[in-house]
């Protein structure tokens, strides 16, 4: 498998009775196909659309192609829709870390602004669509954790190179769980979140509200607003577009490149997310506050190797 960029996802896997036709009756036949692209297809060739010359920003088409999992015995897929994901990341440039300069040279201003223009127009048609996929570069953000059990882990070794056999296959780490457990697992989290801000604005009013103030909140914003609430209603708001009985799955895809296969093994994030939620709900700010920020720490080192020479 060829190393590609560090980036995790979180894909939601419809049955595919979600589809309306004539695209329900397109993935039926394609899920019966017997060369399915794996999952690091997408990206590969996502790659090759930006080194070609003259590089595309936006592929000038959408994607046929999707995941595809068996839940329950009922086919589910994941749509790619690369192109409207390409068009959606080029509103996050200005939250890339790399220098103008870089940017410019990978992705041309003239062809970015007639990428955003173009998805404009789309837009206006097509008001309603939305991704299957989200993605996340050099990190996994803690919110998608909140999704998922410590039990619904899914580890796997390395396969070791062989004589003759090609490069081998890196570790992976996954996790899956019904879209019903992943929403109540997301409202669950909120209301602790929210619960806990309330608690300690209630026992430190005076405090919170000059620190409200000077970061110039609205009258109306409450504590509990923080970031963390937020990227949970955000992660939340998402799922709710999808059928009940889908299939919602991290995976840490080309992170295991950046991540020792010992560390890998070795971590239970979604474990410390929900150890942290739970101090919250039990009233443990101190607990909470200490995972929290060995969490961030952690991910946070494996972000700043995208800076490494």
């Amino acid at each position: 498998m060829s190393k590609v960029p560090y980036a995790a996802y979180l894909r939601v896997y419809e049955p595919l009775g979600a589809f309306p036709e004539p695209e329900r009756s397109h993935w039926a036949r394609y899920a019966e196909r017997g060369d399915l692209p794996g999952p690091q297809e997408e990206l590969r060739r996502s790659i090759r659309e930006l080194i070609a010359v003259p590089g595309r920003v936006v592929p000038p088409k959408e994607s046929a192609d999707a995941f595809v999992a068996v839940v329950d015995g009922v086919v589910c897929v994941c749509p790619w829709r690369t192109r409207l994901r390409s068009w959606e990341a080029l509103g996050e440039v200005g939250h890339w870390l790399m220098p103008q300069s870089v940017l410019d040279e990978a992705l041309p201003p003239q062809a970015r602004e007639r990428a955003v223009e173009e998805y404009g127009r789309w837009r206006e048609r097509n008001p309603d669509a939305r991704p299957w996929i989200r993605s996340a570069l050099w990190h996994v953000p803690v919110r998608w954790f909140a999704l998922f059990a410590d039990e619904e882990r899914e580890f796997t070794a390395a396969e070791p190179v062989g004589e003759g056999l090609g490069e081998g296959r890196p570790a992976a780490l996954r996790y899956r769980t019904p879209m019903v457990r992943a929403r109540q697992r997301v409202a669950r989290g909120l209301r602790t979140v929210r619960d806990a801000a309330r608690q300690a604005a209630a026992e430190a009013p005076s405090e919170v509200g000059a620190q409200e103030e000077e970061r110039g909140a609205s009258p109306g914003r409450g504590p509990e607003d923080g970031p963390l609430a937020a990227a949970l209603t955000d992660v939340g708001r998402w799922l709710e577009e999808f059928h009940p009985r889908s299939l919602v799955e991290l995976d840490y895809g080309g992170l295991v490149y950046t991540i020792t296969e010992e560390q890998l093994a070795a971590d239970r994030s979604a474990a410390e997310v929900a150890a942290g939620l739970s101090a919250l709900a039990e009233g443990d700010l101190e607990r909470a506050g200490r995972l929290y920020e060995e969490l961030t720490e952690r991910w946070m080192t494996v972000r700043e190797r995208q800076f490494a020479n």
